[in-house]
């Protein structure tokens, strides 16, 4: 099964209110009107795309050692994949197929990081739930995230209800901004520019990790590798 065909399953049923998530129809509603505005919005459009400069970073795993991008292109393309947090579904569906594609990644020479603004406590706790053989990186304040234009600030509407939920950001993310990335895929090559690049606004959809494969056969075949 197909991660789309995995999350459209699950999303039917948690819409459904089946258990055992029980949602009410008007947690659905309030969810789907922030989704619908986030699209309206075009945000998803001024994210960097192929062909743009990827900007360097220096992010903690979740031990507290500093990751550089700089140091990861020194030794292959790399992939990364900006996700909410760990309390998402949808988002730890993503990196359990992000895992099970790590070795066609691996063959191709690149290397895959994950980015969220949750702790590191949350990140440890991401990579043992889904069992994970890839870095997850804290982007403190979602600054990464802002730097490839993936950053939004959620309604206040969607704060009360994330927050009636006890959905609490700011303790996930020791951060109080109540930011979020929208879930973003790309492929950097050594050169530092995007070869792949996929941002979308519904969470609730992601592309297969194989799409990011042909754009990882170009790098591989760079003279930079």
């Amino acid at each position: 099964m197909s991660l789309q065909a995995k999350l459209d399953a699950f999303k039917a049923d948690f819409e459904a209110g089946r258990p055992p998530y029980n949602v009410p129809t008007s947690v659905i509603e309030v969810m789907h009107r922030a989704t619908a505005e986030l699209v309206a919005s075009g945000a998803a459009e001024k994210a960097l795309k192929a062909g743009d400069k990827a900007p360097p970073f220096t992010l903690n795993d979740p031990d507290g050692n500093p990751v550089s991008s700089a140091d990861l292109l020194a030794k292959g393309p790399l992939v990364i994949s900006f996700y909410r947090g760990v309390w998402c579904p949808y988002c730890n569906m993503e990196l359990q197929a992000l895992e099970t594609a790590l070795p066609s990644f691996r063959e191709l020479g690149a290397n895959l990081v994950a980015i969220s603004p949750q702790t590191a406590v949350n990140s440890r706790k991401s990579v043992r739930q889904n069992h994970l053989d890839f870095p997850i990186l804290s982007d403190t304040h979602n600054d990464v995230a802002a730097a490839f234009g993936l950053r939004f600030a959620l309604p206040d509407y969607l704060v009360d209800l994330y927050t009636n939920l006890k959905n609490d950001l700011p303790s996930f993310n020791g951060d109080d901004s109540w930011t979020l990335p929208m879930p973003g895929r790309f492929v950097i090559g050594q050169d530092g520019v995007i070869l792949y690049a996929e941002v979308n606004p519904d969470y609730t959809r992601r592309p297969e990790p194989e799409d990011m494969l042909p754009a990882l056969r170009k790098a591989a075949q760079s003279p930079a590798n």
